[in-house]
C-alpha cells in the first residue's frame, strides 16, 4: 500500500512552516535568537502577535490556512520564570478569535476561552494579556475558538526556569508535531456525523474474513464478527480522521520537507515534542537513538530511558538523547496511532543528510480484550457493553481485579457486584452506545498497536514527578464522570450530557478534589482542565505525576487531585477538537 504521507510535497508558499526551518537553539544563549535559519523567537517580556490568513500549499493544492505572524506554527515564545509578560494579539481574520495559554496558570480572565474568560477578540480587535509567569518549562498555545486550531494557530512556548534544571544538554530543539488538512474543518465534522468511519481505509474486507477463516477457524472467526456487529462498531476503528485527509507535520513541515536539526557527535540533544495537532495521537521514536524522558507536560520528572513515547493530542514531553557520532543522520519518526501515515524530520552533523525512514508498523486492530470481551491480557482490560436500552451484548469475559484497588479506585462501583456503576443520565440515553463494566487504570499498558513491539515504550507508570505530592492533603470528596459517545451518530459528551445541557463543576476555592474518570468509549480521550493542575494517581491512590492532560484509553478508569486554588470559571474537556465541539465539554467554576 503506498503510504497518503509519501506523495506529500514540500511546502511551497509563503513560509508556511519556514520560520521553523533550523529550529536548532544552543541553550547558552536562549534569549533573541535571530542568526540565519533560525526560527522566529519571540523572548523577553513584551510580545506583539498578529493572527492572519494566510495561502499554503502543503500538498500541491493551494489552500487558506490561519497563521500567527505569517508562520504555521506560529513564533517560539521563550519566557522566563518570575517575569511577567506582556502579550498584545491583533486579529486580522474576518470572524472572531483567541489565543489560550496550554497549561499555563493565571488569572481566569487571561485564559483565553471566549465566553468563559473573556468575549473573545473581535475582527480588526486588540486583547492585551498580562500576567506573572510562575512556572517552566515546555508548553504551547493555541486559539480556543471554532476550528481556528485545526487551520494552524498555534504554536509553542518555553519558559526558563529560575533554577537550573537538573540535566544538562547542549543542544535545544522543539518537534512540533499537528495535522492539516485540505478540506475544511467543517467539511471534515460533516463527514464524520453522515459516516463516522469516513476517513478509515482500514475497514476490513471479504479478503481479510476468508484469511481470518484460514487462520482461526469459522467459530472463531463468525462469532468475533457478530460481536462487533452487535456493538455496531469496528475493530479497524482507531482514529477518527486519518491520513486518507491528513498531512502529517513536523515544524510546520510534510514529510518530504524533511525538516532538520543539527548537532556534533557527543552532543546532548533536547527534545521538546509537543502534539499540537487537532486530532491525531502519534508513537515518537528515533531509530538508533534511546530517549531518556525529563519532563512531561511541562514539570520534570525522574529521568526514564526508552525506546518510543506516545503523545496524547496537547501533551508534551521532553527527552535528551546522545548521538555518539556512530552515525550523521538520524530520522525523527511520528507515526499516527492509525498507522495511516507520519511525520517526519532529521538530526543530522549536516544540512542536507537523512537517514532511512522506517516503514509504519502494521495497523493494529482493537480487539475483544480492548473492549472487554473474553479473555483479558496482564495489562488488565475493561469489560465493556452496549449501553442500557440498546443493542445487549449477552455475557462479559472474566477481569483481571489485579491491577486495581477498588478502595481507592472504585468510587461508583455498583453494591456488591464488582461491576462499574453509570449515572442515571446514561440510561437509554440515544447519545451513548456502549458502557464500560469493568474499568482499570492501563497506566502500564503501552497502549493498543504498542505491546509487545519489541520496543520499550513509556507508560504513565514509568512517569514520576521529581517533586512530591505539592498539596499533601487528603481530598475531601470525589467527583466521577464518565466519558461517552456515540460512534455512528458521532456524539461526544459527559455521563451523556453534552455541554449545552450540562450543570458547572463547582468546586470551593481552597479545596482538594479527586476526580475520577471513566471512558465508556472505544476512542482515546486526553482530557484538559484549564487553570490548575491534574496530579495522576496510582491505582493505590499514591502520587504519581503531575500533568495538564490526562490520555483516557478506551476502558480505562484513572484518577487524579485538583487543588481548586484558582478563582474563576475555567473550561474542561477532551482535547480531541470535534470531540470538545461536539460536547465532550464541561465548565469548572471554582468560587469562593
Amino acid at each position: 500500500m503506498q503510504l497518503i504521507s509519501s506523495r506529500r510535497t514540500f511546502v511551497k508558499s509563503l513560509a508556511a512552516g519556514g520560520a521553523f526551518a533550523g529550529l536548532g537553539l544552543w541553550r547558552q544563549p536562549v534569549w533573541a535568537l535571530t542568526s540565519p535559519g533560525q526560527p522566529t523567537v519571540l523572548s523577553g517580556s513584551e510580545f506583539d502577535l498578529t493572527i492572519d490568513a494566510m495561502t499554503v500549499d502543503f500538498t500541491g493544492k493551494r489552500r487558506t490556512a490561519m497563521a500567527i505572524n505569517g508562520s504555521i506554527p506560529g513564533p517560539l515564545l521563550r519566557w522566563r520564570e518570575g517575569d511577567t509578560v506582556t502579550l498584545r494579539v491583533r486579529n486580522r481574520l474576518p470572524q472572531d478569535t483567541s489565543i489560550h495559554w496550554h497549561g499555563i496558570l493565571l488569572p481566569a480572565n487571561m485564559d483565553g476561552v471566549p465566553g468563559f474568560s473573556f468575549a473573545g477578540i473581535a475582527p480588526d480587535g486588540m486583547y492585551e494579556y498580562r500576567f506573572k509567569v510562575i512556572q517552566s518549562g515546555t508548553y504551547w498555545y493555541h486559539s480556543h475558538s471554532g476550528f481556528q486550531e485545526q487551520l494552524g494557530v498555534y504554536g509553542p512556548l518555553i519558559i526558563d526556569p529560575k533554577e537550573p534544571d537538573p540535566f544538562s544538554y547542549e543542544r535545544d530543539y522543539v518537534v512540533f508535531l499537528s495535522d492539516w488538512t485540505d478540506e475544511s474543518p467543517a467539511r471534515v465534522l460533516a463527514k464524520l456525523k453522515k459516516q463516522a468511519d469516513y476517513y478509515n481505509q482500514g475497514r476490513r474486507t471479504v479478503g481479510d474474513f476468508i484469511n481470518d477463516v484460514a487462520d482461526k477457524g469459522w467459530r472463531e472467526t463468525f462469532s468475533d464478527r457478530w460481536a462487533w456487529a452487535k456493538m455496531n462498531m469496528s475493530p479497524t476503528d482507531l482514529a477518527d480522521i486519518s491520513g486518507a485527509t491528513y498531512t502529517y507535520l513536523l515544524n510546520g513541515q510534510a514529510p518530504d520537507g524533511n525538516w532538520t536539526g543539527l548537532f556534533q557527535p557527543g552532543e546532548r540533544i533536547r527534545l521538546r515534542l509537543i502534539n499540537g495537532s487537532a486530532m491525531s495521537y502519534f508513537d515518537f521514536r528515533i531509530p538508533g537513538l534511546k530517549l531518556t524522558v525529563v519532563a512531561a507536560d511541562g514539570q520534570n520528572v525522574e529521568p526514564v530511558q526508552v525506546d518510543e513515547v506516545r503523545l496524547a493530542v496537547a501533551e508534551t514531553i521532553d527527552v535528551i538523547v546522545e548521538p555518539d557520532g556512530s552515525q550523521d543522520a538520524y530520522t525523527l519518526f511520528a507515526q499516527a496511532m492509525d498507522r495511516s501515515g507520519y511525520a517526519r524530520g532529521t538530526l543530522a552533523v549536516r544540512e542536507g543528510l537523512s537517514a532511512a525512514v522506517p516503514r509504519p508498523d502494521p495497523r493494529p486492530e482493537l480487539t475483544m480484550d480492548d473492549m472487554g470481551h473474553g479473555d483479558h491480557s496482564a495489562h488488565g482490560q475493561a469489560a465493556a457493553a452496549p449501553a442500557q436500552g440498546h443493542d445487549a451484548h449477552a455475557g462479559h469475559g472474566a477481569m483481571d481485579h489485579g491491577q486495581m484497588n477498588h478502595a481507592a479506585m472504585g468510587h461508583g462501583s455498583a453494591a456488591g457486584s464488582g461491576m462499574q456503576a453509570h449515572p442515571a443520565s446514561e440510561t437509554n440515553n440515544p447519545l451513548v452506545d456502549m458502557q464500560t463494566m469493568m474499568p482499570v487504570p492501563k497506566l502500564d499498558d503501552p497502549g493498543i498497536g504498542l505491546r509487545d513491539n519489541g520496543r520499550r515504550v513509556l507508560t504513565y507508570a514509568d512517569l514520576r514527578s521529581t517533586f512530591p505530592d505539592p498539596d499533601g492533603r487528603e481530598p475531601s470528596r470525589t467527583i466521577e464522570l464518565h466519558l461517552t459517545g456515540h460512534m455512528e451518530r458521532f456524539s461526544w459528551s459527559f455521563d451523556g450530557i453534552p455541554f449545552a445541557d450540562a450543570e458547572p463543576i463547582r468546586l470551593k476555592y481552597g479545596e482538594r478534589v479527586r476526580f475520577v474518570l471513566v471512558n465508556d468509549t472505544m476512542m482515546h480521550h486526553p482530557i484538559h482542565l484549564h487553570g490548575l493542575w491534574s496530579d495522576l494517581e496510582d491505582e493505590n491512590g499514591n502520587f504519581l505525576v503531575r500533568k495538564h492532560t490526562i490520555d483516557m484509553p478506551p476502558g480505562s478508569k484513572r484518577s487524579y487531585r485538583v487543588s481548586a486554588d484558582a478563582l474563576g470559571r475555567w473550561a474542561y474537556h477532551c482535547h480531541m477538537l470535534m470531540h470538545m465541539d461536539l460536547g465532550m465539554f464541561r465548565e469548572v467554576r471554582v468560587e469562593e
